[in-house]
């Protein structure tokens, strides 16, 4: 008999990854593409579903497909980044790019719009999250007030992931992780679309078929086979959001455990058994039935550390190294993070980066430590307001790109003061995906033995103290200049 093999693809915000693993999680083949994000106005990105989520699909599953070797792939299942809006047709070939998740602010206008029309305490308590640039929503009205045209045509509610599960199976169906990001069109003490708000927000849109990202909701096709290189009537699961993957992947499954993923963006999402809304925070359904989360992320992350990278020049292991010598703060510097916007818990799209401190003293060492430092100031945040929601985690996992080299864990612990566990495997997004599929046709055999922890980053309580210190700094700073940065924030748009 065949040994039995595992697919796991995810579609991110600058490249897309894929796995082929055994059922017990041991990855034999990576794939991987680079792709770019489109911004054709401030405040604006996207992604061509054809060129981009498709494309990278098709020329990663043909490239692992070739490394199976004549074993059997017994399940698949995608996730990507979210929550998106892709228009589609009826027959699911979309009508425009897809509108990205929060880092996309097109829709403020009617994020107040709808704030004003259901009320901002009843879309909290029913939906869990208040309506921000991170909801869909608000950028479906944006779609029916700019793109009327559009609009007309569309008859599905795409996303990443669902628009992969689409082009393979033909369901049109969207997993309820991924629908509890459609504020304020899903319902998450219901568990279903919230039909009436819905209805108001998106009229004459048909809604998908809702399902878990542990289901199975159809088959290869055989035309999706041709082009994929797939077998036809490979299962496929239902799909969900990347970061959602992504905490599978390392064992963020239980109540308590907490996943703080180092990417393009910085993302945090808690394991909770029961909603527990924040204004500051989204509140979701998690990857599998009866879960909930609460989940943070930052509008920047990776993406300040390669803006910065391509200013000074070199490559991120010198970078990194010539950072390490430099002493905590940076000597006396202070980085806002918040190059495009900042989402939780500020959400506020208007905030802007600020360098606080520089001479001429100052190098290229102690910017990109300061860059570093700026994002752990912000985790720090983002989990102070996950304990004022009454979501202590009782252990961190670290996960992504940012956790190679051991610098940036090491800042984040000691701004913190709380360990992380680093797991042995860090691909991302593509091995939970991978993971879900094992669950969803029973292949996988120990899911919870899945990735086991590599090596703990403690904090160090001197530079905790010294951290804190900057911390406190941090905070005022924005609160000193948010003034400032939105006038500067009016000016960029006027531009």
């Amino acid at each position: 008999m065949a040994e039995e093999l595992l697919l796991g693809v995810d579609i991110g915000t600058s490249s897309s990854k894929g796995v082929l693993t055994t059922v017990d999680g041991r990855v034999l083949a990576r794939a991987d593409r680079p792709h770019a994000t489109s911004s054709p106005h401030p405040g604006w990105f996207e992604h061509d579903a054809e060129t981009v989520w498709w494309q990278d699909f098709v020329e990663i599953t043909r490239e692992l497909v070739s490394k199976l070797d004549g074993r059997s792939p017994v399940g698949l299942a995608v996730s990507g980044i979210g929550p998106c809006l892709l228009p589609a047709d009826s027959s699911g070939t979309p009508l425009r790019p897809g509108i990205l998740y929060g880092v996309d602010t097109r829709a403020t206008r009617e994020i107040d719009e709808l704030t004003e029309e259901f009320g901002a305490d009843a879309v909290l308590a029913r939906c869990g999250s208040r309506l921000t640039s991170q909801a869909v929503g608000p950028k479906v009205r944006w779609l029916a007030r700019h793109e009327p045209d559009v609009y007309s045509r569309t008859r599905m509610l795409l996303m990443a992931s669902s628009f992969l599960v689409h082009r393979l199976t033909g369901r049109y169906v969207l997993d309820h992780h991924s629908a509890s990001q459609c504020t304020p069109m899903y319902d998450l003490g219901a568990r279903d679309w919230a039909h009436d708000w819905a209805s108001s927000v998106a009229p004459g849109l048909p809604l998908p078929e809702l399902a878990w990202p542990t289901e199975i909701v159809g088959k290869v096709s055989s035309e999706a086979a041709s082009l994929t290189g797939l077998p036809a009537g490979l299962p496929v699961t239902a799909g969900t959001v990347d970061a959602w993957a992504e905490a599978v992947s390392v064992g963020v499954r239980a109540p308590g455990e907490m996943m703080i993923m180092y990417g393009t963006t910085m993302f945090l999402v808690q394991v909770l058994t029961d909603p527990r809304p924040h204004s500051g925070l989204w509140g979701t359904c998690g990857a599998f039935p009866d879960t909930y989360t609460l989940a943070a992320g930052m509008a920047t992350s990776g993406s300040v550390t390669d803006w910065l990278r391509g200013l000074v020049g070199g490559e991120f292991a010198g970078l990194v190294e010539s950072a390490s010598s430099v002493p905590p703060g940076s000597r006396g510097l202070l980085v806002l993070p918040y190059f495009a916007g900042e989402r939780t818990p500020l959400f506020d799209p208007d905030a802007r980066g600020i360098i606080a401190g520089l001479t001429l003293g100052h190098g290229q060492a102690e910017l990109y430590r300061a860059a570093l430092e700026g994002i752990g100031y912000g985790v720090r945040h983002n989990l102070e307001a996950m304990s004022a929601a009454g979501g202590n985690p009782s252990r961190l996992v670290a996960v992504g790109g940012g956790t190679q080299g051991g610098l940036w864990t090491q800042i984040v612990s000691d701004i913190t003061g709380q360990s992380q566990d680093v797991p042995a495997e860090t691909v991302g997004a593509c091995l939970g995906d991978a993971l879900l599929a094992g669950v969803a046709t029973g292949a996988a055999s120990s899911p919870d033995s899945w990735n086991p922890v590599a090596s703990t980053v403690s904090p160090d309580p001197e530079r905790h103290e010294r951290y804190s210190a900057y911390y406190a700094r941090y905070r005022e700073l924005y609160s000193s200049t948010v003034d400032i940065a939105h006038f500067l924030a009016a000016e960029h748009h006027a531009s």
